[in-house]
């Protein structure tokens, strides 16, 4: 994979877009789990 357009921090781009991504996954479950279970708390 060529990186012609790195501007020096490829990797935290990467964990940033991980980041985003686990607490988009925690807040879906969150939501699930309210959805699924009217008794969960949140």
């Amino acid at each position: 994979m060529p990186q012609k357009e790195d501007d020096g921090s490829p990797k935290f781009g990467r964990l940033l877009i991980v980041l985003i991504c686990a607490v988009l996954l925690c807040a879906f479950l969150t939501w699930l789990m309210a959805t699924v279970f009217p008794n969960f708390p949140g």
